[in-house]
Protein backbone atom coordinates (compact mmCIF):
# COMPACT_ATOMS: atom_id res chain seq x y z
CA UNK A 1 0.00 0.00 0.00
CA UNK A 2 2.74 2.39 0.88
CA UNK A 3 4.63 1.88 -2.01
CA UNK A 4 1.82 2.20 -4.33
CA UNK A 5 0.77 5.64 -2.28
CA UNK A 6 2.43 8.11 -4.50
CA UNK A 7 0.64 5.80 -8.24
CA UNK A 8 -2.73 6.09 -5.95
CA UNK A 9 -2.87 9.76 -5.42
CA UNK A 10 -4.96 10.78 -8.81
CA UNK A 11 -7.50 13.21 -6.75
CA UNK A 12 -7.14 17.04 -6.48
CA UNK A 13 -7.07 18.17 -3.22
CA UNK A 14 -9.65 19.41 -1.38
CA UNK A 15 -10.87 22.54 -0.03
CA UNK A 16 -9.72 21.70 3.04
CA UNK A 17 -6.61 19.99 2.20
CA UNK A 18 -5.79 23.39 0.66
CA UNK A 19 -6.74 25.43 3.56
CA UNK A 20 -4.94 23.56 5.98
CA UNK A 21 -2.01 23.91 3.45
CA UNK A 22 -2.25 27.24 3.46
CA UNK A 23 -2.51 27.77 6.91
CA UNK A 24 0.88 25.64 7.30
CA UNK A 25 2.70 28.40 4.95
CA UNK A 26 2.83 25.60 2.05
CA UNK A 27 1.67 27.89 -1.00
CA UNK A 28 3.07 27.85 -4.44
CA UNK A 29 6.20 30.15 -4.51
CA UNK A 30 8.47 31.41 -7.08
CA UNK A 31 11.86 32.83 -6.73
CA UNK A 32 12.47 33.52 -9.84
CA UNK A 33 9.61 34.67 -11.00
CA UNK A 34 9.55 37.38 -7.77
CA UNK A 35 13.39 38.12 -8.73
CA UNK A 36 12.03 38.77 -12.08
CA UNK A 37 9.27 41.22 -11.03
CA UNK A 38 12.00 43.33 -8.88
CA UNK A 39 14.66 43.84 -11.38
CA UNK A 40 12.13 44.81 -14.14
CA UNK A 41 10.86 47.33 -11.88
CA UNK A 42 13.98 48.45 -10.51
CA UNK A 43 15.46 48.94 -14.39
CA UNK A 44 11.72 50.47 -15.23
CA UNK A 45 11.87 53.30 -12.67
CA UNK A 46 15.60 53.94 -13.34
CA UNK A 47 14.91 54.19 -17.36
CA UNK A 48 12.03 55.98 -17.27
CA UNK A 49 14.25 58.91 -15.01
CA UNK A 50 16.80 58.45 -16.85
CA UNK A 51 17.05 62.43 -17.67
CA UNK A 52 16.67 62.95 -13.91
CA UNK A 53 19.24 60.00 -13.11
CA UNK A 54 21.57 61.80 -14.99
CA UNK A 55 21.02 64.84 -13.51
CA UNK A 56 22.45 63.54 -10.46
CA UNK A 57 25.00 61.42 -11.43
CA UNK A 58 26.61 64.64 -13.26
CA UNK A 59 26.08 66.19 -10.09
CA UNK A 60 27.89 63.45 -7.93
CA UNK A 61 30.87 63.87 -10.10
CA UNK A 62 30.84 67.54 -9.98
CA UNK A 63 31.11 67.53 -6.12
CA UNK A 64 33.99 65.70 -6.64
CA UNK A 65 36.03 67.13 -9.28
CA UNK A 66 35.30 71.29 -8.88
CA UNK A 67 35.75 73.33 -6.15
CA UNK A 68 37.31 76.46 -5.27
CA UNK A 69 40.82 77.60 -3.49
CA UNK A 70 39.40 78.60 -0.03
CA UNK A 71 37.60 74.97 0.12
CA UNK A 72 40.90 73.07 -1.10
CA UNK A 73 42.30 74.15 2.21
CA UNK A 74 38.94 73.46 4.34
CA UNK A 75 38.75 70.75 6.74
CA UNK A 76 34.99 71.02 6.27
CA UNK A 77 35.88 70.03 2.24
CA UNK A 78 35.62 65.96 2.56
CA UNK A 79 32.59 65.94 4.66
CA UNK A 80 30.85 68.66 2.82
CA UNK A 81 31.21 66.55 -0.51
CA UNK A 82 30.58 63.46 1.03
CA UNK A 83 27.03 64.94 2.37
CA UNK A 84 25.83 66.66 -1.06
CA UNK A 85 26.98 63.06 -2.74
CA UNK A 86 25.20 61.28 -0.64
CA UNK A 87 22.19 63.38 -0.76
CA UNK A 88 22.29 63.07 -4.73
CA UNK A 89 22.37 59.24 -4.34
CA UNK A 90 19.63 58.81 -2.68
CA UNK A 91 17.52 61.42 -4.92
CA UNK A 92 18.84 58.84 -7.61
CA UNK A 93 18.11 55.53 -6.00
CA UNK A 94 15.19 56.36 -4.26
CA UNK A 95 12.69 56.15 -6.96
CA UNK A 96 14.42 52.77 -7.93
CA UNK A 97 13.96 51.59 -3.99
CA UNK A 98 10.49 52.25 -3.98
CA UNK A 99 9.52 50.79 -7.16
CA UNK A 100 11.54 47.38 -6.44
CA UNK A 101 10.14 47.13 -2.43
CA UNK A 102 6.86 47.51 -4.30
CA UNK A 103 7.62 44.62 -6.67
CA UNK A 104 8.92 42.48 -3.54
CA UNK A 105 5.40 42.89 -2.01
CA UNK A 106 3.23 41.93 -5.09
CA UNK A 107 5.54 39.34 -6.82
CA UNK A 108 4.23 36.85 -4.29
CA UNK A 109 0.33 38.38 -5.31
CA UNK A 110 0.87 36.58 -8.72
CA UNK A 111 1.09 32.73 -7.82
CA UNK A 112 0.29 32.00 -4.10
CA UNK A 113 -1.24 34.97 -2.65
CA UNK A 114 -0.41 36.83 0.21
CA UNK A 115 -0.21 34.42 3.34
CA UNK A 116 1.04 35.03 6.60
CA UNK A 117 1.77 31.49 9.00
CA UNK A 118 3.01 31.56 12.12
CA UNK A 119 3.10 27.70 12.11
CA UNK A 120 5.81 28.46 9.01
CA UNK A 121 8.05 30.66 11.52
CA UNK A 122 8.44 27.87 14.07
CA UNK A 123 11.81 26.02 14.31
CA UNK A 124 12.01 22.73 12.85
CA UNK A 125 14.97 21.73 14.17
CA UNK A 126 14.42 17.99 11.98
CA UNK A 127 15.54 20.44 9.11
CA UNK A 128 19.00 20.31 10.51
CA UNK A 129 19.73 16.24 10.04
CA UNK A 130 22.39 16.41 7.23
CA UNK A 131 21.30 12.99 5.73
CA UNK A 132 17.37 14.38 5.59
CA UNK A 133 19.34 17.45 3.85
CA UNK A 134 21.09 14.78 1.72
CA UNK A 135 18.13 13.22 0.63
CA UNK A 136 16.24 16.63 -0.19
CA UNK A 137 19.57 17.55 -2.35
CA UNK A 138 19.36 14.21 -4.28
CA UNK A 139 15.40 13.99 -4.59
CA UNK A 140 13.58 14.83 -7.24
CA UNK A 141 12.62 18.35 -6.30
CA UNK A 142 16.09 19.28 -5.80
CA UNK A 143 17.44 18.04 -9.12
CA UNK A 144 14.94 19.81 -10.78
CA UNK A 145 16.15 23.02 -8.73
CA UNK A 146 19.47 22.31 -10.03
CA UNK A 147 18.42 21.90 -13.33
CA UNK A 148 16.89 25.02 -13.08
CA UNK A 149 19.93 26.49 -12.48
CA UNK A 150 21.91 25.24 -14.57
CA UNK A 151 19.60 26.64 -16.80
CA UNK A 152 19.84 30.27 -15.87
CA UNK A 153 23.35 30.13 -15.83
CA UNK A 154 23.37 29.02 -19.79
CA UNK A 155 20.77 31.60 -20.69
CA UNK A 156 22.09 34.78 -18.76
CA UNK A 157 25.47 33.41 -19.97
CA UNK A 158 24.79 33.33 -23.55
CA UNK A 159 22.87 36.52 -23.55
CA UNK A 160 25.44 38.10 -21.82
CA UNK A 161 28.19 37.07 -24.40
CA UNK A 162 25.51 37.97 -27.26
CA UNK A 163 25.44 41.67 -25.41
CA UNK A 164 29.10 42.02 -25.43
CA UNK A 165 29.66 40.77 -28.53
CA UNK A 166 27.55 43.18 -30.10
CA UNK A 167 27.65 46.14 -28.30
CA UNK A 168 31.35 46.04 -28.16
CA UNK A 169 31.84 48.88 -30.61
CA UNK A 170 29.14 51.05 -28.00
CA UNK A 171 31.00 50.23 -25.31
CA UNK A 172 34.61 51.14 -26.39
CA UNK A 173 32.88 54.56 -27.50
CA UNK A 174 32.19 55.29 -24.14
CA UNK A 175 35.58 56.31 -23.21
CA UNK A 176 36.22 58.85 -25.73
CA UNK A 177 34.63 61.96 -26.48
CA UNK A 178 33.09 64.17 -23.67
CA UNK A 179 32.58 63.39 -20.23
CA UNK A 180 28.59 63.88 -20.47
CA UNK A 181 28.22 62.24 -23.47
CA UNK A 182 30.26 59.22 -22.50
CA UNK A 183 28.06 58.39 -18.98
CA UNK A 184 24.59 59.09 -20.75
CA UNK A 185 25.97 56.05 -22.65
CA UNK A 186 27.25 54.08 -20.49
CA UNK A 187 24.43 54.34 -18.33
CA UNK A 188 22.00 53.86 -21.69
CA UNK A 189 23.89 50.53 -22.32
CA UNK A 190 23.56 49.31 -18.63
CA UNK A 191 19.68 49.92 -18.47
CA UNK A 192 19.37 48.13 -21.77
CA UNK A 193 21.35 45.14 -20.44
CA UNK A 194 19.41 44.82 -17.11
CA UNK A 195 16.10 45.09 -19.28
CA UNK A 196 17.01 42.31 -21.48
CA UNK A 197 18.63 40.42 -18.56
CA UNK A 198 15.64 40.85 -16.46
CA UNK A 199 12.79 40.00 -19.72
CA UNK A 200 15.19 36.89 -19.48
CA UNK A 201 14.43 36.01 -15.78
CA UNK A 202 10.72 36.56 -16.78
CA UNK A 203 10.65 34.05 -18.67
CA UNK A 204 12.05 31.64 -16.45
CA UNK A 205 9.77 33.20 -13.47
CA UNK A 206 7.09 32.47 -15.71
CA UNK A 207 7.81 28.95 -16.56
CA UNK A 208 9.40 28.05 -12.78
CA UNK A 209 5.61 29.59 -11.39
CA UNK A 210 3.88 27.21 -13.81
CA UNK A 211 6.01 24.17 -12.68
CA UNK A 212 5.79 25.22 -8.95
CA UNK A 213 2.19 25.17 -8.80
CA UNK A 214 1.92 21.91 -10.84
CA UNK A 215 3.81 20.62 -8.23
CA UNK A 216 2.24 22.48 -5.52
CA UNK A 217 -0.98 20.26 -6.65
CA UNK A 218 0.77 17.35 -7.54
CA UNK A 219 1.96 17.24 -4.03
CA UNK A 220 -1.12 17.76 -2.02
CA UNK A 221 -2.96 14.89 -4.50
CA UNK A 222 -5.29 12.65 -2.05
CA UNK A 223 -6.15 9.02 -2.67
CA UNK A 224 -9.65 8.45 -2.57
CA UNK A 225 -9.86 6.88 0.43
CA UNK A 226 -8.52 9.96 2.10
CA UNK A 227 -11.02 11.79 0.35
CA UNK A 228 -13.77 9.36 1.85
CA UNK A 229 -11.94 9.78 5.00
CA UNK A 230 -12.15 13.36 4.94
CA UNK A 231 -15.33 12.92 3.94
CA UNK A 232 -16.66 11.47 7.02
CA UNK A 233 -15.14 13.61 9.30
CA UNK A 234 -16.58 17.32 7.52
CA UNK A 235 -19.88 15.54 7.16
CA UNK A 236 -19.58 12.94 10.31
CA UNK A 237 -20.51 9.31 10.39
CA UNK A 238 -23.70 8.35 8.38
CA UNK A 239 -24.54 5.79 11.69
CA UNK A 240 -24.11 8.60 13.78
CA UNK A 241 -26.04 11.30 12.26
CA UNK A 242 -28.79 8.69 12.33
CA UNK A 243 -28.71 8.16 15.58
CA UNK A 244 -28.92 11.74 16.31
CA UNK A 245 -31.89 12.30 13.81
CA UNK A 246 -33.36 8.88 15.80
CA UNK A 247 -33.49 11.07 18.83
CA UNK A 248 -34.06 13.94 17.23
CA UNK A 249 -37.49 12.21 16.21
CA UNK A 250 -38.46 10.65 19.72
CA UNK A 251 -37.64 13.63 21.61
CA UNK A 252 -40.08 15.55 18.79
CA UNK A 253 -42.94 13.24 18.99
CA UNK A 254 -42.61 13.19 23.02
CA UNK A 255 -43.01 17.14 22.99
CA UNK A 256 -46.00 16.26 20.81
CA UNK A 257 -47.82 13.76 22.60
CA UNK A 258 -47.38 16.02 25.75
CA UNK A 259 -49.34 18.68 24.03
CA UNK A 260 -51.89 16.78 21.99
CA UNK A 261 -54.07 17.12 25.51
CA UNK A 262 -54.60 20.86 25.07
CA UNK A 263 -56.26 19.95 21.38
CA UNK A 264 -59.68 21.37 20.85
CA UNK A 265 -60.60 18.19 17.95
CA UNK A 266 -59.01 15.20 16.45
CA UNK A 267 -59.67 14.55 12.86
CA UNK A 268 -58.97 10.94 11.75
CA UNK A 269 -59.31 9.11 8.90
CA UNK A 270 -60.67 6.91 10.49
CA UNK A 271 -57.74 4.71 11.42
CA UNK A 272 -54.64 5.78 8.64
CA UNK A 273 -54.17 9.24 9.91
CA UNK A 274 -54.78 11.29 12.78
CA UNK A 275 -54.62 15.42 12.96
CA UNK A 276 -55.28 16.97 16.30
CA UNK A 277 -55.92 20.59 15.82
CA UNK A 278 -55.81 23.84 18.69
CA UNK A 279 -57.53 26.96 18.15
CA UNK A 280 -57.32 30.55 20.67
CA UNK A 281 -59.44 33.30 19.29
CA UNK A 282 -57.29 35.54 21.48
CA UNK A 283 -53.26 34.20 20.32
CA UNK A 284 -53.70 32.37 16.96
CA UNK A 285 -54.89 33.99 14.00
CA UNK A 286 -56.14 30.17 12.54
CA UNK A 287 -55.97 27.10 13.98
CA UNK A 288 -53.08 24.82 14.57
CA UNK A 289 -51.72 21.71 14.14
CA UNK A 290 -50.22 20.11 17.60
CA UNK A 291 -49.69 16.80 16.90
CA UNK A 292 -49.99 14.58 13.59
CA UNK A 293 -49.71 10.72 12.64
CA UNK A 294 -50.13 8.18 10.41
CA UNK A 295 -51.03 4.55 11.03
CA UNK A 296 -49.54 3.44 13.99
CA UNK A 297 -48.53 7.03 15.77
CA UNK A 298 -52.41 7.74 14.03
CA UNK A 299 -53.60 4.71 16.53
CA UNK A 300 -51.37 6.31 19.67
CA UNK A 301 -52.70 9.51 19.11
CA UNK A 302 -56.35 8.18 19.32
CA UNK A 303 -55.33 6.64 22.02
CA UNK A 304 -53.86 9.56 24.07
CA UNK A 305 -57.22 11.84 22.78
CA UNK A 306 -59.53 8.89 23.86
CA UNK A 307 -57.86 9.40 27.35
CA UNK A 308 -58.48 12.79 27.35
CA UNK A 309 -61.60 12.75 26.01
CA UNK A 310 -61.08 14.93 22.88
CA UNK A 311 -64.01 15.30 20.16
CA UNK A 312 -62.95 13.27 17.28
CA UNK A 313 -64.16 13.87 13.80
CA UNK A 314 -64.36 11.22 11.30
CA UNK A 315 -63.38 13.18 7.82
CA UNK A 316 -60.85 10.97 5.49
CA UNK A 317 -60.24 13.97 3.14
CA UNK A 318 -59.69 16.47 5.22
CA UNK A 319 -57.55 14.53 7.60
CA UNK A 320 -55.49 13.76 4.63
CA UNK A 321 -55.01 17.08 3.52
CA UNK A 322 -53.93 18.35 7.38
CA UNK A 323 -51.39 16.02 7.23
CA UNK A 324 -50.14 16.88 3.63
CA UNK A 325 -50.10 20.24 4.14
CA UNK A 326 -49.16 21.24 7.52
CA UNK A 327 -46.39 21.08 9.75
CA UNK A 328 -46.73 20.44 13.88
CA UNK A 329 -46.72 23.82 15.33
CA UNK A 330 -47.89 25.86 12.12
CA UNK A 331 -51.31 26.97 11.33
CA UNK A 332 -53.14 25.42 8.48
CA UNK A 333 -53.62 26.73 4.48
CA UNK A 334 -56.13 29.39 4.22
CA UNK A 335 -57.42 26.74 1.63
CA UNK A 336 -58.24 24.93 4.32
CA UNK A 337 -60.02 27.93 6.50
CA UNK A 338 -63.85 26.28 5.54
CA UNK A 339 -63.48 22.85 5.81
CA UNK A 340 -62.08 23.21 9.89
CA UNK A 341 -64.31 25.80 10.56
CA UNK A 342 -67.04 23.63 10.01
CA UNK A 343 -65.72 20.77 12.27
CA UNK A 344 -64.52 23.74 14.56
CA UNK A 345 -68.39 24.49 14.59
CA UNK A 346 -69.85 20.90 14.70
CA UNK A 347 -67.07 20.58 18.07
CA UNK A 348 -68.91 23.31 19.56
CA UNK A 349 -72.72 21.83 18.84
CA UNK A 350 -71.32 18.75 20.32
CA UNK A 351 -70.26 20.34 23.77
CA UNK A 352 -73.67 22.22 23.93
CA UNK A 353 -75.84 19.20 22.94
CA UNK A 354 -73.96 17.39 25.81
CA UNK A 355 -74.14 19.84 28.37
CA UNK A 356 -77.79 20.01 27.96
CA UNK A 357 -78.66 16.65 27.23
CA UNK A 358 -79.80 17.33 23.87
CA UNK A 359 -79.12 14.20 20.94
CA UNK A 360 -75.57 15.23 19.43
CA UNK A 361 -75.87 16.99 15.81
CA UNK A 362 -74.93 15.64 12.69
CA UNK A 363 -70.83 15.24 12.05
CA UNK A 364 -70.03 17.28 8.96
CA UNK A 365 -68.20 15.80 5.70
CA UNK A 366 -66.12 19.12 4.81
CA UNK A 367 -65.03 19.34 1.25
CA UNK A 368 -61.49 19.25 0.11
CA UNK A 369 -59.55 20.12 -2.95
CA UNK A 370 -57.86 16.52 -3.69
CA UNK A 371 -55.01 18.37 -4.81
CA UNK A 372 -54.53 19.63 -1.28
CA UNK A 373 -53.81 16.36 -0.07
CA UNK A 374 -50.93 15.75 -2.23
CA UNK A 375 -49.44 11.97 -2.18
CA UNK A 376 -52.54 10.72 -0.09
CA UNK A 377 -55.55 11.86 -2.56
CA UNK A 378 -56.41 7.48 -2.40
Amino acid sequence: MAENDDQERTEQPSEKRLRESREKGDVPRSRDLSGAVVVLAGVSALMSGGQAAMMHVRHIYGFGLSYGRDALFSDQLPSRVLSLAMHEAMSLFAPVALATMLAALAGPLLLGGLNFSAEALQPKFERLDPIAGLGRIFAMRGLVELGKSLLKLLLIGAVLVMVLKNWQDDLMATGHGEVGAGTFKAMSLLGHGALLFGSILALIGGADALYQKFDHTKRLRMTRQELKDESKESDGNPELKGRIRQLQFQMARKRMMQELPKADVLITNPSHFAVALRYDEGRMGAPRVIAKGMDELALQIRMVASSHRIPTVEAPPLARALYATTQIDREIPSALYVAVAQVLAYVFQLKQAVSRGDAPPKAPQPDVDPDLMGPYQF
